[in-house]
């Protein structure tokens, strides 16, 4: 009972392995085809479905002439994309020549920009904002100084100019009592004379 049950295990087994081995044959014959499928696919179909004699394999001329027809279609479809390729390449190419220039011209742009942004137009001229910094607080050093001269002279002049009217009061008014200093001596003269002449009169 044992020994037949082993048996008819073993059966089993060797009934569905060889059926799988059946389906995976069916499979691989399925994927090659001479209509379809790669170029490899198609070669393999013709090696394998051609018969013999003796060290040769005798293949049929339609197979022959449809395996070749494929393969000038696959070259001719390589030679399109390769094409389409090249051209995607060249316009590729000249795109980026465009964008290298247009960042060439940004890239100037910007260098001008920060040209003008660092420097300072002053009287046409252009200058640096250091140097411009530097001429400026030298004008207004410069200026400065001559503002504390012109003080330090105006208040000389200012004391020289009160210092001679105090002296000018000073002369009118030793002139004015010089003047009325004279005029009573004058007067005192004109009295006396007056007074001769009256006294030689009587």
């Amino acid at each position: 009972m044992k020994f037949l049950t082993k048996v008819s295990v073993i059966l089993l087994v060797t009934l569905s392995l060889q059926t799988v081995n059946a389906q995976a044959e069916d499979k691989e014959e399925e994927k090659l085809s001479l209509n379809s499928g790669t170029i490899d696919n198609q070669f393999e179909y013709v090696i394998q479905k051609s018969g013999r004699y003796q060290e040769y394999k005798v293949v049929k001329r339609t197979w022959l002439y449809a395996l070749k027809a494929h393969t000038i279609d696959t070259l001719k479809a390589f030679h399109k994309d390769l094409a389409d390729t090249r051209a995607v390449v060249t316009k590729q190419e000249e795109e980026i020549a465009s964008l290298k220039s247009s960042l060439s011209n940004t890239e100037s742009t910007l260098n001008a920009t920060n040209e003008e942004k660092d420097n300072i137009s002053l009287f046409g001229a252009q200058m640096s904002k250091a140097s411009y910094k530097v001429l400026m607080w030298s004008i207004i050093a410069g200026l400065m100084a001559f503002l504390l001269f012109f003080i330090y002279k105006f208040k000389g002049s200012n004391s020289a100019t009160r210092e001679a009217k105090h002296k000018l009061d000073e002369v009118e008014t030793e002139f004015e009592e010089h003047r009325r200093t004279a005029l009573e001596r004058e007067q005192k003269v004109r009295r006396q004379l007056q007074d001769e002449l009256n006294k030689q009169k009587s």
